[in-house]
C-alpha cells in the first residue's frame, strides 16, 4: 500500500462521536530542562511544515530533534490517520525522550487539532523549558500551487489535488489560542529567522558546528587539555538546576570513590537525563558502570596538587606553566573542573553480571602509568578494547556528551570545556555545593 493510500482512508469521526474516541495519552510528568525548546509546527498538507524544521535544524546545527508525524505514523507505524492511532502517544513519548536527553524538539506534521491537540497541549504543559506552536497558514489554492510545483513527479502522481482537498482543513487552529499563525506570505527564510528569533534558538548557538573543528586524528595526538585558556574564558550562566544522586535511578555503581556523603554518586539533572540516555543505546548484555560524578572543590584542589607534585618529582627541571599543562592532562585545574560543576562523569562498561569489559586500561589510569594508552583514540591497545571504546563512546556522544581526550571515561555535558568543544556561548553549569544531609557529620 503506498502512503498516499494510507493518507487517503475515509477519515475517522471526528473526537468525541461514535467510534471516534480519541487515543490514549498517559499521563506525564515534567519533561525536558529550563534551557530546552519546544517547538510546534502544523499546517495542511504542502504548508512548508517539514522544510521549515529542516531550516530550524540547518541553522541550529546538532542539538535539534525533528520529531515528524509522517516518519511516525506512515513509516515507523504504516497506521491511517485516526483519532485512535497509535502514533499520537508515540509522538508525544518520542519528543518527551528527546527533551529529556538535552535536545531541543521541533515536533511537525498535520497534527489534526481534534486528535492530536491533547497530545500537543500535554507536552506543552509538561515541557520546563520554553514552548512555541506555530501554524503555518496556507489557504487550499495556494496549496494545490505549492503541490504541482514538488520536482518529485512520483509523489505527484500518488497525491493528487482530490487527496490535498480532502485533507485540508481551514485555520485547524488548536483550542484556547496557544498558535501564533504565520501566513502564506511569509517567505521560508523569513519563517525560519522569526521563529529562531521568537524561540530564542538565534541566540542559543549562532554557529552550527557541533565540535571544536579538529579531527578524530588530530585530537588523538593533542587533545584541548583543560589548561587551554579558551576553556576559563568561557563564562557560566549557572542554569540552577539541582544535584541528583545517580543510586536512586537505578544506575549500577562503583563504589571505589564513595565518600561518606555519597557525593561521588551526584550530578546535575540534565547529566542525568543524558546518562539514562547513553543507557538506552547500548546493545542489550552491556551496561553503564558509573564511577564518579560530582567532586567538591576541596577535593578537586587535593587531587590537581598531588598529581602535579608528583610529576615535579619526576621532572624537576620543568617550568611551573609546563608542569601545569601536564597535570591538566589527567587532572582538571580545580577553577573549571567539571566534576566540581556536577557535570561530568566518569563511566566505563560492564558486561551483565557486573563484570568490567577491557577498554585498554584501568579508569584513572595515568598517562604515565598507561603509556597514553587512556588517551581515548590511543592506538597501543587491543581491537576488542577498541571496540568497547567505541561503543561507549558512540552511547554517551548520542547522548550529548562530550569526551575529554585524555581519558576514555570521562564525559561532561554543559560545562565550560563542553561549551568550548561544542562553540557555545557560555556553559550552563558552574560549580556548585552540594547540600549536606543532615545525618552527615561535618
Amino acid at each position: 500500500m503506498t502512503s498516499a493510500d494510507a493518507r487517503n482512508q475515509p477519515a475517522e469521526p471526528p473526537t468525541g462521536t461514535p467510534g471516534g474516541a480519541p487515543a490514549r495519552v498517559p499521563a506525564a510528568a515534567a519533561t525536558g530542562r529550563a534551557d530546552t525548546r519546544l517547538v510546534v509546527l502544523r499546517g495542511n498538507s504542502a504548508s512548508g511544515k517539514s522544510s521549515v524544521a529542516r531550516g530550524l535544524r540547518d541553522h541550529y546545527g546538532r542539538g535539534i530533534a525533528i520529531v515528524g508525524q509522517d516518519v511516525i505514523r506512515r513509516d515507523v507505524l504504516r497506521e491511517y490517520d485516526t483519532a485512535r492511532g497509535a502514533n499520537i502517544a508515540l509522538l508525544g513519548r518520542v519528543a518527551r525522550e528527546a527533551l529529556d536527553a538535552g535536545f531541543h524538539v521541533v515536533l511537525e506534521g498535520i497534527l489534526y487539532a481534534d486528535r492530536y491537540g491533547h497530545m500537543i497541549t500535554s507536552l506543552v504543559r509538561d515541557h520546563r523549558g520554553v514552548s512555541h506552536c506555530y501554524y503555518l497558514d496556507v489557504p487550499l489554492e495556494a496549496t494545490l500551487v505549492r503541490h504541482a510545483s514538488k520536482a518529485d513527479a512520483a509523489y505527484r502522481e500518488q497525491v493528487t489535488d482530490s487527496h490535498l482537498t480532502s485533507w485540508y482543513r481551514e485555520r485547524d487552529l488548536l483550542p484556547g489560542g496557544p498558535e501564533t499563525v504565520i501566513p502564506a506570505d511569509s517567505t521560508l527564510d523569513d519563517t525560519v529567522a522569526r521563529i529562531l528569533r521568537e524561540t530564542g534558538l538565534a541566540s542559543a548557538r549562532p554557529h552550527p558546528a557541533p565540535r571544536y573543528g579538529r579531527s578524530r586524528a588530530d585530537s588523538a595526538k593533542s587533545p584541548v587539555l583543560m589548561s587551554d585558556p579558551r576553556v576559563a574564558a568561557i563564562p557560566v550562566r549557572e542554569c540552577g538546576e539541582p544535584l541528583v544522586d545517580v543510586r536512586e535511578h537505578g544506575f549500577r555503581v562503583d563504589p571505589r570513590k564513595q565518600d561518606p556523603p555519597g557525593a561521588f554518586a551526584h550530578v546535575r539533572e540534565g547529566v542525568l537525563a543524558r546518562l539514562k540516555h547513553a543507557r538506552s543505546l547500548l546493545p542489550a548484555g552491556t551496561d553503564l558502570l558509573f564511577v564518579e560524578g560530582y567532586r567538591p572543590l576541596t577535593l578537586q584542589r587535593r587531587y590537581f596538587t598531588e598529581y602535579r607534585d608528583e610529576l615535579a618529582a619526576s621532572h624537576p627541571d620543568w617550568t611551573a606553566d609546563r608542569m601545569h599543562r601536564a597535570a591538566a592532562r589527567y587532572v582538571s585545574p580545580p577553577r573549571i573542573a567539571p566534576h566540581s560543576a556536577g557535570a561530568a562523569v566518569d563511566v566505563t562498561l560492564v558486561d551483565q553480571d557486573g563484570h568490567e569489559l577491557d577498554l585498554g586500561s584501568r579508569v584513572n589510569a595515568s598517562p604515565e602509568e598507561s603509556d597514553e594508552a587512556c588517551y581515548t583514540h590511543a592506538t597501543n591497545i587491543s581491537d576488542q578494547a577498541r571496540r568497547h571504546r567505541t561503543l561507549l563512546l558512540s552511547a554517551m556522544e548520542n547522548a550529548g556528551f562530550t569526551n575529554y581526550g585524555t581519558e576514555f571515561w570521562h564525559f561532561s555535558a554543559g560545562d565550560r570545556y563542553d561549551a568550548l568543544m561544542r562553540r557555545e556561548q557560555h556553559a550552563r553549569y558552574g560549580p556548585i555545593e552540594l547540600a549536606r544531609h543532615p545525618d552527615v557529620p561535618g
